[in-house]
């Protein structure tokens, strides 16, 4: 398995590894409580409670969208931030999300006409509008401590936040408040976690804002908000036509199998983009250091995420039964299939940041085009079958088209060769689908559910961490290296 050396930099590799810690600790932590607390309200809502939610998130992910405009990832990209800088994004993401908030508040009964009339929605969008205002209070906190890579308070802010609103959630829940408690979830995390920031990130803003700071963002900002609303559009899409075109319990079902699948992907995602965005944007002049950790990251990232999500598609069936019994059998087939697609959606998300490192996010604008008008072309030919299952399936199919697109053109914007980035990722992708095959031959041994996630995953971490571990995985002892606070000089 070929993996280059790698050049001994003791101080910034002792950066990225604390700042990959605690995006670490971050993301299985929330996960962890996401799961805690989605358990329960799936086995106590209904389909048609997650349904009416899943109606407002389309509509609030377009105004967290439009709150941010960019200006979070122009932020991170930039090499040097001044308190200029922070305090106009901040006044101009405050302005935005309380014009935006109004605007959707009015709206609110035409949100309702376009899902069967239901006026139960009316009231709960206008609540949960509220949570993108108190999210939006946070955007520069967070990007700030990002752009230093001292994530441990945002950590915090967000463990603190999940359990606060989770147990918020539960209680109204087994209260018998329905969908409610899906809506004061979402605003109380909001809440918690911006007020967290507010009092341990160390930072407030001035009453200054600046043209020029504005004008020296805006171009970076502008190209990722246009690249971010169409792939908003391609992650919502979905959930408005089922809701539109079927009915809320087929988006209950839904949303349950699209939710549960992004905690692996979503989840992977958030951690390299985190972690590793404001370490390349360090040598986006040095193309020969730019390109050494590229290779790095990118087996690091298939070292993650081929065996994590592997295992959520094997694994999909025994886990729904433990944790949420037969209610959601429908959602099975979908989650596995929605699994696959975060495989290439992870992938297309690190390919993504390469292009956003170097400055280059005009291009994401064209990898937006192509993977909405792959989606677009996906809805229109399946639709019509009346099958939520097929409509997934064509999902599927439009991201790994878009995955063949996005690596083409980010080997040419990098100089990265295709080659050596299918090289990087092969060995994983092979290795886990060996690990797989051996774990599900199992299945026909065992029946019970806790006994066939069990075996499963012993048997698949026993092949992949040993084969590796044989085959003296540079990447595997990083990780290794970072899980235990060890680090050593290499040459």
């Amino acid at each position: 398995m070929p993996e280059e050396s790698r050049p001994t930099r003791p101080g910034l590799k002792l950066i990225t590894a604390r700042t990959l810690k605690w995006n670490t600790i971050d993301r299985v932590a929330s996960q962890v409580l996401y799961a805690v607390v989605g358990i329960v309200l799936a086995n106590v809502l209904s389909q048609e409670d997650f349904g009416l939610v899943g109606v407002i998130i389309v509509f609030q992910a377009f105004a967290i969208l439009f709150v941010d405009s960019g200006f979070g990832a122009a932020l991170l990209q930039k090499k040097n931030c001044d308190e200029a800088d922070y305090s106009t994004v901040f006044w101009f993401n405050l302005g935005v999300s309380v014009a935006v908030y109004w605007i959707l508040f009015f709206c609110a009964p035409l949100i309702a006409d376009i899902f069967q009339g239901d006026r139960r929605l009316i009231p709960l969008s206008r609540v949960m509008f509220l949570s993108f205002i108190l999210n939006g209070l946070g955007i520069v906190q967070t990007n700030r401590l990002m752009k230093k890579m001292d994530v441990k308070q945002v950590t915090i802010a967000n463990v603190v936040g999940l359990t606060v609103s989770g147990g918020l959630a539960m209680g109204l829940a087994l209260g018998g408040f329905g969908a409610w408690a899906l809506v004061w979830q979402t605003v109380a995390l909001g809440a918690v976690k911006t007020g967290w920031l507010w009092i341990t990130g160390g930072w407030y803003p001035r009453l200054r804002f600046s043209r020029e700071s504005l004008r020296s963002i805006w171009r970076i900002g502008m190209s990722v908000f246009s690249s971010s609303l169409l792939n908003t559009i391609c992650l919502n899409i979905y959930n408005f036509v089922i809701g539109a075109f079927y009915n809320l319990r087929a988006l209950g079902v839904y949303t349950q199998a699209d939710k549960w699948s992004k905690m692996g992907s979503a989840s992977i995602s958030q951690v390299l983009t985190a972690t590793f965005v404001p370490l390349l944007a360090r040598f986006q002049d040095n193309r020969a250091d730019f390109h050494r950790y590229m290779g790095r990251i990118n087996r690091f990232a298939a070292f993650i995420t081929f065996p994590a999500l592997g295992a959520l598609i094997i694994l999909a069936e025994p886990i729904f039964h433990l944790l949420l019994g037969h209610k959601w059998d429908a959602s099975i087939p979908l989650f596995q299939i929605l699994c696959v697609r975060g495989i290439f959606v992870v992938l297309i998300s690190l390919i993504n940041n390469y292009i956003l490192a170097l400055g280059k996010a005009r291009l994401l604008m064209t990898v937006e085009i192509v993977k909405d008008a792959l989606t677009a072309a996906a809805i229109f030919s399946t639709i019509w079958f009346g099958s939520v299952e097929l409509l997934v399936w064509g999902q599927m199919g439009a991201s790994a088209l878009t995955f063949a697109f996005v690596i083409a053109l980010g080997c040419r914007a990098t100089g990265y060769s295709l080659s050596r980035f299918l090289l990087d990722l092969m060995p994983y992708c092979a290795l886990s689908m060996a690990a797989m095959a051996a774990a599900s031959g199992l299945f026909f041994l065992l029946h019970a559910p806790a006994l066939r996630i069990l075996a499963g995953l012993s048997l698949g971490a026993v092949i992949y961490w040993g084969v590796l571990k044989i085959a003296g995985s540079v990447t595997l002892a990083d990780a290794e290296e970072y899980l235990l606070g060890r680090f050593r000089r290499r040459t």
